[in-house]
């Protein structure tokens, strides 16, 4: 890749320019686009915890409230789900070349464990060579959502692995371009479903 200001050309692993000592301008565009997206998630988590339950559970309650509480509480659940399989799709498709083999492997093995973790209480009960330990079901009919949150930290934790390393963030973030786009988008709809909900119970 080439710095912006001297033109020098250095490896995607090198976080600076080694002659100017000056941050890329794409790994800026990553880091606003990560952090404009996690302002999204905040807000859509705190309107969820504090209005949403409030406002889609009323005898008055409006149907943009109600399906906004559903995507909500199915995201929380299976959204984890999209985040695995497409790392593994880019993992197979994208990385393939370039990916270190530990930590490919590692990567691969933690978002296979996460979506067979997530897929086994799924499993039919006259199915007994597939089926899970019995401490195992008896654990998820005693915490409910305990699947769900250690599938959710299984890939928190792989996409802090691949974003640590600059060579492979910059494999998985690309220019940041689109990633911005994204998350600013995501950032507006929450902002402006926000307000549109707010105003419609005034």
């Amino acid at each position: 890749m080439f710095c912006d200001r001297c033109g020098l050309n250095f490896l995607p692993k090198q976080s600076v320019c080694t002659r100017c000592k000056r941050v890329p301008t794409r790994y800026w565009f990553q880091l606003m686009s990560l952090v404009t997206l996690l302002v999204a998630v905040l807000c859509n988590g705190l309107v969820a915890l504090f209005l949403l339950p409030r406002f889609a559970m009323g005898h008055n309650s409006k149907f943009i409230f109600r399906a906004w509480w559903w995507v909500d509480q199915n995201a929380a659940l299976y959204g984890w789900v999209l985040f695995a399989i497409a790392l593994l799709a880019w993992d197979y498709f994208v990385w393939k070349e370039a990916r270190p083999k530990v930590k490919g492997w590692f990567t691969r093995k933690l978002l296979t464990f996460s979506l067979a973790a997530g897929v086994a209480p799924m499993i039919p009960w006259w199915i007994p060579a597939g089926q899970p330990p019995g401490q195992f079901l008896s654990l998820i009919g005693k915490y409910p959502g305990l699947p769900a949150i250690l599938a959710w930290a299984v890939v928190l934790v792989v996409s802090v692995l691949l974003c640590i390393d600059a060579e492979s963030r910059d494999y998985l973030l690309g220019h940041g371009r689109t990633l911005s786009i994204v998350s600013t988008a995501a950032l507006l709809v929450v902002l402006s479903m926000t307000i549109v909900g707010w105003s419609m119970t005034l």
